[in-house]
């Protein structure tokens, strides 16, 4: 089983990702930044799913290409 998260976190991920994507990448640290610098989002716990998503996202992305 995984983690299932709303559809606004992912959402907002898919829309930072196509706006931003050579600023993201695997480290949690520099994405929280990233979704800081890039949003709007005040809230901690949100900021911090979002850019979770955004890692397991690219690890996906990245696993697919292989």
């Amino acid at each position: 089983m995984g983690n299932i998260r709303p559809g606004y976190i992912k959402s907002l991920a898919h829309q930072l990702l196509e706006e931003h994507s050579d600023v993201f990448t695997l480290d949690f640290g520099q994405n929280k930044e990233n979704v800081t610098k890039y949003t709007t989002v005040e809230s901690k716990v949100i900021r911090n799913r979002v850019a979770g998503y955004i890692v397991r996202q690219l690890r996906v992305k990245a696993v697919r290409k292989k």
